[in-house]
């Protein structure tokens, strides 16, 4: 038998985000990620910046739980034992989630992204949502193959000040 050409799937889990598993993610998103794919855009100076990291500190630290003050989750996303991005869950209604993932460009490709959407749909399908979405742009191609590949439907905006014309996927639950 000869041995397959394409590289066996990573085991991907979601990691509750502790103080040290939120460090290590930060590493992981100053040194493998764009900070405009990971925070908003803030402070006068370009990449990451002291206001991008205070933020990316603050916002891990208040998505605590979906029923917590913030109504919202985030998870490390571990790959082989190694954290590579993270995803989140945030109430938008009584029975819908929106989610949000980035991964570290050293993962991109490898089927990561696609278990741990996977393995948020079914948190929260288990919350009783009954609608998932999340928020792309048309450009963004991998985001759309991804949510795509767990059966959203796609409803395309206007084209903003900057070009970019939004994108609202759902994914049905229930």
């Amino acid at each position: 038998m000869s041995p397959s050409a394409e590289p066996s799937p990573a085991a991907v889990r979601l990691v509750d985000v502790s103080e040290p598993v939120l460090e290590q993610l930060l590493t992981v998103a100053i040194q493998d990620a764009d900070p405009d794919e990971v925070t908003p855009p803030l402070g006068s100076a370009s990449g990451w910046n002291s206001e991008r990291i205070s933020w990316f500190r603050e916002y891990h630290h208040a998505a605590a739980g979906l029923d917590g003050p913030a109504q919202q989750k985030s998870w490390a996303i571990s790959s082989d034992g190694k954290l590579a991005g993270s995803i989140r869950l945030k109430r938008t209604g009584a029975d819908s989630l929106e989610t949000g993932i980035w991964l570290g460009r050293s993962f991109r490709g490898y089927g990561i992204a696609r278990e741990a959407l996977r393995l948020v749909i079914d948190r929260a399908a288990a919350s009783g949502a009954a609608v998932l979405e999340a928020d792309t742009t048309a450009g963004n191609a991998a985001a759309l193959v991804l949510l795509r590949s767990a059966g959203a439907e796609f409803e395309q905006g206007e084209a903003s000040g900057a070009g970019a014309v939004p994108v609202k996927a759902r994914i049905l639950l229930r």
